[in-house]
């Protein structure tokens, strides 16, 4: 019995070194990336001081972007979403939507709203695709081209679009976002300073939730009122404005978002395009693209440009948000696994060695372990072998450097380009930056179990995004 409890003890404190470590090692290496993500941000921001977007706008060296919108059974929005798109800043711009097997008339509501023509001329050579079915030119605006085509899914209209641009980048676009006047010109930056080498660039999500939208434009920035939409405010905040600032000054980004990401149209070519076997496209093609180029022995860039705005409607239920989180944890799972072999891989430099593992140990991993620790902390305290006082300082440490880092992201938002500029919206931002440590963080880490659980059940599914619409003036005024 002696002999037994002694286990007990000696494995409660193996596991009790273990997460402590755990916990030194990851949370310093956040703490580095936000460092590093200050650095990058004050550069960017004298920047973007110097050189306004609209002085460029006229310049003739711009390579020509495409904006791929997948579309399914967008009827609701479609013509508003296409017609904010057409509107946008850029010298030479086509957008082409993809109409993905629509069982409503989001292809009717395009045809009718832009004045569509058939092209008769077949496509004349093969897309990696399900089987198009017809294409169409406006008659109003040459830019816009409406690629009709069988249900595959969002990658395989991503890749229809792809194959039928003639331009040399493409802007993977959802249908229901809204993209900043001048976004373009400000995310195509890499592109022009290094044109040989940069591959990929992505801009900014925010959440539009409570946002007023006019005419395609947001045209008033506003909190959520409501508590989740907020808590994925800050999310949102400390992703790009702390993590992705800061891999992007190490040369490290292996995440651009699926909203909002621009891309060099023949490299993606050169891999396949995105698969169809994915449920996270963003992510996996932007590890393939490094393993590819890599094992290529060719030098390239992925960047992460601060200044340029996409909006996004958020789920503002839990059983929404639930959905979509699984999902992007399986999908995080899946290409964790497809791409194993390039952890600790000294071949794909610092990305192998340092990036895609930690990545791995903190997104990946980390739910799983603050998951255990919560079946561990009241079986250590059941056998007495619970130390409270080690207890509650762990508690205030992790919860408080939890809240550091959220605030750094709401400090990051204030200092460059405060989009939430009333000092009560300021508050509010604070607020949720401690109450999402207190059952928003735990209620996320029981998701991300069910998500592991999903994936090795081979669930594949992409759920329903629900979602309320954008606000507008007149919405306000009724």
């Amino acid at each position: 019995m002696h002999t037994t409890a002694h286990l007990v003890v000696q494995l409660f404190a193996a596991t009790g070194i273990f997460v402590l470590a755990y916990y030194l090692i990851v949370n310093g290496y956040y703490l580095c990336l936000h460092i590093l993500a200050l650095f990058e941000l004050r550069d960017n921001v004298r920047e973007a001081s110097w050189d306004q977007p609209f002085r460029r706008f006229s310049s003739p060296f711009y390579p020509g972007i495409a904006l791929v919108v997948p579309a399914y059974n967008e009827a609701a929005t479609i013509e508003e979403s296409v017609q904010s798109m057409l509107s946008l800043n850029y010298p030479e711009l086509e957008v082409v939507v993809v109409n993905d097997g629509s069982t409503d008339e989001t292809l009717e509501k395009l045809i009718e709203r832009f004045s569509l023509k058939a092209l008769e001329a077949e496509v004349p050579f093969e897309v990696p695709s399900e089987e198009i079915q017809g294409t169409y030119r406006s008659t109003k605006y040459e830019e816009l081209l409406v690629v009709d085509k069988e249900n595959g899914g969002k990658s395989d209209a991503l890749n229809a679009g792809i194959w039928l641009t003639e331009m040399p980048l493409f802007c993977a676009v959802d249908s229901d976002t809204i993209i900043d006047r001048d976004a373009l010109l400000q995310i195509v930056k890499p592109f022009l300073e290094r044109p040989g080498t940069t591959v990929a660039t992505g801009g900014v999500i925010r959440v539009a939730n409570e946002c007023t939208v006019e005419d395609g434009i947001v045209k008033e920035v506003n909190l959520p009122k409501t508590g989740l939409p907020g808590l994925q405010v800050m999310e949102y905040l400390r992703a790009f404005y702390s993590g992705r600032l800061g891999l992007n000054r190490i040369n490290g980004l292996i995440l651009i978002s699926g909203a909002f990401g621009l891309f060099r149209t023949d490299v993606v070519r050169e891999i396949g395009g995105y698969r169809h076997d994915t449920i996270t496209e963003d992510f996996d093609i932007i590890v393939r693209l490094h393993r590819y180029l890599t094992d290529e022995e060719r030098e390239y860039s992925v960047d992460f440009v601060p200044e340029p705005v996409a909006w996004t409607e958020v789920p503002s239920s839990w059983r929404v948000l639930g959905r979509q989180r699984r999902r992007w944890y399986r999908g995080m799972v899946e290409t964790v696994v497809t791409n194993r072999g390039m952890l600790f891989n000294p071949s794909y430099g610092r990305v192998g060695t340092i990036i895609f593992p930690f990545f791995v140990a903190a997104e990946m991993f980390g739910p799983l372990i603050e998951g255990l620790g919560y079946i561990i902390l009241p079986l250590a305290w059941y056998f007495g072998v619970l130390n409270i006082e080690f207890f509650v300082v762990f508690f205030l440490l992790t919860t408080g450097f939890g809240i550091f880092l959220s605030w750094f992201g709401v400090f990051s938002e204030v200092w460059s380009f405060n989009r939430y500029n009333d000092p009560k919206q300021i508050l509010r931002l604070l607020w949720y930056g401690i109450l999402e440590n207190f059952g928003y963080r735990q209620w996320k880490t029981l998701v991300a179990w069910q998500g592991l659980f999903e994936y090795f059940r081979g669930v594949d599914s992409w759920g329903v995004m629900e979602r309320g619409g954008f606000s507008s003036a007149n919405d306000e005024d009724d």
